[in-house]
């Protein structure tokens, strides 16, 4: 019995001695039981030890200070003994100094090839057998293969993503691409991590292979990747359980709105939406589920569904933050709150309605970080942009710019104020809200309340020496009057209009009261603007375009084509093929011969022919340009600007 290898075991419980010593024995191995670390120093000099199992009943610093104290009076190997129930200390006991884990409950099979491989390799770790973790080597992992990899194209299995949890994903910015046998490639920065190499080593068993990518690459692939794997989904779920069946009562739902599973549910949902550059989020409530939707680039996508048990008590979350009526179920409510993602301020404007399943929200998300456009990065094309910038150097008068909500109007009137001279003139706004703040200009905020509305507001700012005034949307015959009332006095007054193209805005003021000759004298320029989404330029192809898209861009253009650029869809545009948006314009700008024809009454389709003969370029004809550049579609124009066809 004495040339039986002994094997230690230390701080074992005692059904675990039982287990293992009857294992053992009948292995031909000699368990030696001891119940501390004391007694392990004393017995490994009397004793020729082959191997030390150290259970842990808890991984603390003393776990480290007793393998140091094992490592410095023998050379055996020392594996941990671990629960399932502790598995996520897998990599502190192996930073600890262990040879390796052995996984309980362990199998025997696998237990007697693992102790045999290893007594008989002088104390190298064997092969892994699914069973065991040995202690990883870092000159054992793979360096990078010296290529960076466009992440841009990459397609992922979403089994792969599954090996790599999305917090340790964002932790190390890594990211699995695929498997090759026992070989795992990982997108990661260049000079690999190499704690985050171990990590992924030990939390996937696999070699890593590393593959050099930037920093905001992975930042990117990570939130399009782990999206599309409905992790954001899985992490609200999680914190949903506490929630299940507290509904149906004001008190419940009051109750419930300080609890941190459902204050995280409403971050992770505004979080997501901020990195993935949503306008929108949707709650809406159906008869057996919680439905939320966002918005990207003008087209709402089902993001995932919730349990119906947790509508009432996000909404009065919801309602507190953008400080509404909790109690109030019945009538619309509308408010604003701000949240941090990412260290960037973030304003949400929320919005609810009762609908037969209960109240639905849409937040607006308006992400203060995202820098004011200049007008050439708007998608003008050369000419109405030299239109455009002319119009705008008029000392007064006034421009308007027209489309649905949506469009981009308030962007092309930041990106208008943002190329004046700031210090030579004094420029005002009144807004509602003030949607992105600038130096040097005085923002003035709608606040119905304090009587301070777009015409009060327009009428007070006269008083104050400005040079030019924007005011944020003419909606009524007050605001209308007022606003070609300070034209005419010497300012440059710029707004925005609902109607559908330049012609109409003309007629739209006239039906808001405003006299013929007074718009005619006081109007210097109409932008009317649709948005449209861009051709993903990652995963574009030339493809012939649809019968309708054809037909339609001869009739606009006067020339054929029938194939045009499209996205065939990739990870970064989730499959769609487009992503982001460009504007199309028209610009009208009031010449005499157009002046004329108003004042003798002509009709929309006059003016508008006129001023296509005197050059101006229509908004479809704008985007089949852009389709012709490869910017966009045709399908895309006419689905768009429909309207005006």
């Amino acid at each position: 019995m004495n040339a039986d290898p002994k094997i230690l075991l230390i701080g074992a419980p005692i059904e675990l001695v039982r287990d293992l010593g009857r294992f053992l024995s009948q292995g031909g191995y000699q368990p030696v039981p001891v119940a501390s670390l004391a007694e392990a120093v004393a017995s490994l000099p009397k004793q020729r030890i082959a191997m030390a199992l150290v259970y842990p009943h808890k991984v603390t610093a003393q776990t480290a200070e007793m393998i140091h104290s094992l490592r410095s009076i023998s050379a055996i190997p020392i594996l941990v003994l671990l629960p399932n129930e502790a598995a996520d200390q897998v990599t502190e006991i192996l930073r600890q100094g262990s040879d390796g884990i052995i996984h309980l409950p362990f199998d025997p099979t696998a237990f007697r090839t693992l102790l045999t491989s290893y007594l008989d390799t002088g104390g190298k770790a064997p092969q892994n057998d699914g069973r065991y973790t040995p202690a990883p080597k870092i000159s054992a992992l793979a360096s990078h293969n010296g290529g960076n990899i466009d992440l841009r194209v990459q397609a992922i299995d979403p089994q792969i993503l599954k090996l790599v949890p999305e917090n340790i994903a964002r932790r190390y910015y890594c990211l699995p691409l695929r498997v090759e046998g026992q070989l795992l490639f990982v997108a990661m920065p260049d000079p690999p991590n190499l704690q985050a190499m171990e990590d992924l080593w030990i939390l996937t068993r696999k070699t890593i292979k590393p593959i050099p990518a930037s920093v905001p690459e992975l930042q990117s692939a990570i939130n399009m990747h782990y999206r599309r794997s409905g992790e954001l989904e899985r992490q609200i779920e999680q914190l949903l359980p506490e929630s299940q069946g507290r509904i149906g009562t004001l008190e419940a739902a009051s109750d419930i709105v300080v609890d941190s599973p459902l204050v995280r549910t409403l971050d992770l949902l505004v979080a997501q939406a901020v990195k993935e550059g949503v306008s929108d989020i949707h709650i809406e409530p159906q008869e057996s589920h919680l439905r939320v939707r966002y918005r990207v680039d003008g087209i709402l996508h089902d993001t995932m569904s919730l349990p119906i048990s947790v509508h009432n008590p996000l909404i009065s979350r919801l309602k507190i933050l953008a400080d509404m009526n909790i109690a109030e179920r019945r009538r619309f409510q509308d408010g604003n709150f701000t949240v941090l993602v990412d260290n960037k301020q973030v304003d949400i404007r929320a919005a609810t309605a009762n609908t037969i399943w209960g109240e639905m929200a849409v937040l607006r998300v308006l992400d203060k970080s995202l820098s004011v456009k200049e007008l050439k990065d708007l998608g003008f094309s050369p000419a109405p942009l030299e239109l455009y910038r002319r119009a705008l150097d008029a000392p007064f008068g006034m421009i308007l710019v027209s489309g649905p909500t949506g469009s981009g109007k308030t962007t092309t009137l930041y990106g208008s104020i943002n190329t004046m001279n700031r210090k030579a003139k004094n420029i005002m706004t009144i807004e509602d809200p003030v949607e992105y703040k600038f130096g040097e200009i005085n923002q003035i905020q709608v606040n119905r309340r304090a009587d301070i509305t777009f015409a009060t507001g327009l009428r007070a700012t006269m008083r104050l020496d400005p040079d030019v005034i924007l005011v944020g949307e003419i909606r009524d015959r007050e605001t209308a009057e007022t606003a070609v009332q300070a034209a005419l006095t010497g300012h440059l007054v710029l707004s925005s209009v609902h109607a559908n193209d330049s012609v109409g805005v003309i007629f739209r003021m006239l039906d808001l009261g405003v006299e013929p000759f007074l718009l005619n004298t006081s109007l210097v320029a109409v932008v009317a603007q649709r948005l449209v989404r861009r051709v993903h330029k990652d995963c574009s192809h030339t493809a012939p375009a649809s019968p309708d898209a054809i037909v339609a861009y001869e009739r606009i253009t006067g020339k054929k084509r029938t194939e045009f650029t499209y996205g065939q869809g990739c990870a970064f545009c989730s499959q769609i093929g487009y992503k982001g948006r460009v504007a199309v314009f028209e610009v009208l700008v009031l010449t005499e011969s157009i002046r004329r024809l108003l004042t003798s009454g002509a009709g929309a389709d006059e003016i508008k022919r006129l001023a296509v003969a005197e050059g101006m370029i229509s908004m479809a004809h704008d985007g089949m340009l852009k389709a012709d550049a490869g910017l966009t579609t045709p399908e895309e124009v006419l689905l768009n600007v429909f309207s005006i066809l």
